[in-house]
């Protein structure tokens, strides 16, 4: 079985090997074909050491395919069913689920530290117990979420991670207010899915910023009221709120340095929603002062603050109404063997999101 491996943490490039087995296959598991899969800017942290994950590992977790088999105990899937692969499934029983906050369930996480591949030379991991640039993977029951038949392979891969995460923030997290003002700071595919999320939810206002002129197009195309280059963003702030600030701002690049812009451009009692995720020794300060006086909402968004599975039913009927844009994300497509390449153009900010075929 292909599948595209990091080796060793810190290393810029995968090798896409064909001596690899999808292990772990038994009760209360599933066997899925992978037939498509997003590239996430979470995938190279991990490879970069940002966010922490064995290795060597099998990058991905925003895919979509084929259940192969089901494991003793799995009941509503059979072999054949189309699905999604939900990389943080929900217990139903842990505290966090009781409360609601399926979101911040912790189960799918304890699936990282436990192989779900190897080779020949050893165990592999599959990252965030998921690993799905590759042409098969095991997972949890709960991991296999099934899609309507009229939903592509890779839209539903997309709306696994960066979509279901990005309107999340706005519509579930933020709960962006019809008439306000808004600035997103980031714009590759999670930003481009918060800017889509704050005009769903009737944003007046939507400032994208992001360095990259081509990210900054696009985000015009997806609702952006105007985008600009970062030192751009105090004349935006000066014009549309006369130096008060945005309403909200959407931190999505995951670094204290634009959290605390994006702090500073929030209006006195507005909300800085983090979205991007981050390194655990970056961090992020305010001053006791600021904190108090300015009542500025700050509110993290884990995979878009709320039940993910109902959010990928909001996203699937935004998508089929028209009022989101999904297929216009993907804008570039390669097969496993370029997979490297799709690295090159998430770093330099050309993709906003790249989809891998299998």
């Amino acid at each position: 079985m292909r599948a595209a491996v990091l080796h060793e943490i810190g290393q810029d490039k995968l090798e896409v090997l064909d001596d690899v087995e999808a292990v772990g296959f038994g009760p209360g598991k599933v066997k899925l074909r992978v037939r498509a899969t997003g590239l996430c800017h979470s995938d190279v942290s991990a490879m970069s050491g940002v966010l922490p994950q064995p290795a060597p590992f099998i990058p991905g977790h925003e895919g979509a395919g084929e259940v192969i088999d089901i494991g003793d105990g799995v009941t509503g899937l059979s072999a054949g069913d189309r699905v999604l692969v939900c990389w943080l499934p929900a217990c139903g029983t842990c505290p966090a689920c009781r409360r609601g906050q399926t979101q911040l369930c912790l189960a799918g996480f304890m699936n990282a530290g436990t192989p779900n591949f190897k080779r020949p030379g050893g165990d592999v991991f599959g990252f965030a117990g998921t690993g799905t640039f590759t042409e098969e993977v095991v997972v949890d029951a709960g991991c296999a979420v099934p899609i309507p038949d009229d939903v592509p392979f890779e839209i539903a891969a997309l709306i696994g991670c960066g979509v279901t995460t990005g309107l999340g923030a706005a519509i579930n997290t933020a709960q962006v207010e019809a008439g306000s003002s808004v600035a997103v700071i980031g714009c590759g595919g999670v930003g481009i899915s918060t800017i889509q999320g704050a005009r769903v939810q009737g944003a007046a206002q939507i400032v994208a910023v992001d360095p990259v002129a081509s990210r900054r197009e696009a985000a015009l195309r997806f609702g952006a009221t105007e985008a600009v280059a970062p030192d751009g963003l105090a004349d935006a702030k000066q014009r549309i709120t006369a130096g008060e600030g945005f309403d909200y701002v959407f931190e999505v690049v995951g670094k204290s340095v634009t959290a605390r812009t994006a702090y500073e451009n929030t209006r006195r009692g507005g909300t800085l929603c983090v979205v991007g995720a981050g390194a655990m020794d970056d961090n992020f300060q305010v001053n006791m002062f600021e904190l108090f006086f300015d009542e500025k909402r700050i509110l993290p968004s884990m995979y878009g603050g709320g039940d993910v599975l109902r959010s990928y039913e909001r996203a699937i009927a935004l998508w089929r109404a028209g009022r989101i844009d999904l297929e216009s994300m993907i804008t570039h497509r390669v097969q496993l063997a370029e997979i490297n390449d799709a690295l090159d153009q998430m770093r330099t900010g050309e993709a906003l999101r790249t989809c891998i075929e299998l």
